[in-house]
């Protein structure tokens, strides 16, 4: 025998049809703008990591010379082509090895700054860093590593605490002399990496996968 629904019965059938659906397309474009995100995060990240394989580009800059000998006069827009796209790998090249050389006086300025030294004279008496401190350290890793702190930001709305954790990578800071300098724990210190990789990667890494991310900037 067939049931014969009553207005009542199909009203709240009705009603709950309408719900399901409207909470499956909810579900779906939040995990949709969450993916979004994450894509644009990525793409800014592999940006920023982008450096030229100096040696890669010398081999192609090679095969282009040896084709540009070979082209006769009739194939000038050809020419004009392969000249350009010479040019790009030349041009690659040496903002390549000038970021190369920045990096390798980078450390030797931090070294010898004066916000280094008092960092270090803070571990010696197990002291924490000042809010002046962060300042000067800030200054001074944006002065050498241009973009750092708003390369950071571009990606993730930091707390004071993660970017303070990030600056003091930067500039080879243990984690065990992170956590004193911080007033926090080495497995706060240790989550706190952790958990920044997830945020900015969308997958589980290491505390060393982060600190490696750090210093690429």
């Amino acid at each position: 025998m067939m049931t014969i629904l009553t207005q009542r019965e199909l009203f709240l059938l009705i009603i709950g049809a309408v719900t399901y659906i409207a909470l499956f397309v909810v579900t779906w474009q939040n995990s949709r703008r969450k993916m979004l995100l994450l894509q644009e995060r990525l793409d800014k990240v592999r940006a920023m990591q982008e450096v030229a394989d100096i040696e890669e580009n010398r081999k192609k800059i090679e095969e282009l010379e040896h084709l540009i000998s070979k082209l006769g006069s009739e194939n000038s827009m050809l020419r004009l082509e392969l000249e350009e796209k010479k040019a790009k790998l030349d041009y690659a090249n040496t903002m390549a090895r000038i970021e190369s050389e920045k990096r390798e006086r980078a450390e030797g300025d931090i070294f010898s700054s004066d916000i280094y030294l008092k960092i270090q004279q803070l571990l010696n008496d197990g002291r924490p860093m000042s809010d002046e401190d962060w300042q000067q350290l800030a200054v001074m890793v944006d002065s050498i590593y241009t973009g750092f702190t708003d390369k950071l930001y571009s990606l993730y709305k930091m707390s004071a605490n993660d970017y303070h954790v990030c600056l003091l990578i930067k500039v080879r800071i243990s984690p065990k002399d992170i956590a004193l300098l911080t007033s926090h724990s080495k497995e706060s210190v240790a989550t706190t990496r952790s958990r920044l990789y997830q945020k900015i990667f969308g997958k589980k890494g290491s505390t060393k996968d982060w600190d490696d991310f750090v210093l690429s900037l």
